[in-house]
């Protein structure tokens, strides 16, 4: 009976070092979870369905680096895609009630936001 418990141990201590470790946030999924603000950014539909993206978005960034990731995709998306009215973008957290401490704006420093936004959210560790 004690072998048993041993080889259970080791598997368990195996799975636990094994264990695939949480991905990072990519850009295409930040991409994805807004898609829905699209046209509100646009100027072609009011904020509905959107905030649930923000929120979601503000959600799956955990960590410093998912911030981070999140602040850059922004940013870009903001230069990139035609006719997003930068005002709007600036603003929508605060329409969807929620707090971040940086502008979405193509002036952006996403480099120190990021941490400043993990802290704001969640707390200095």
């Amino acid at each position: 009976m004690e072998i048993v418990g041993k080889i259970a141990r080791l598997v368990v201590l195996c799975l636990v070092v094994v264990a695939p470790h949480a991905e990072a946030l990519t850009c295409g999924q930040v991409q994805s979870i807004l898609a829905p603000c699209l046209p509100y950014l646009q100027g072609r539909d009011p904020l509905r369905g959107c905030c649930g993206g923000v929120k979601g978005l503000l959600g799956a960034a955990k960590i410093p680096a998912d911030m981070k990731i999140a602040c850059t995709c922004l940013k870009s998306a903001v230069n990139a895609i035609k006719g997003i009215d930068a005002g709007k973008a600036a603003g929508l957290p605060g329409a969807c009630g929620v707090n971040i401490p940086y502008k979405i704006s193509p002036s952006t420093d996403c480099s120190n936001k990021a941490d400043q936004c993990f802290t704001a959210q969640y707390g200095s560790s």
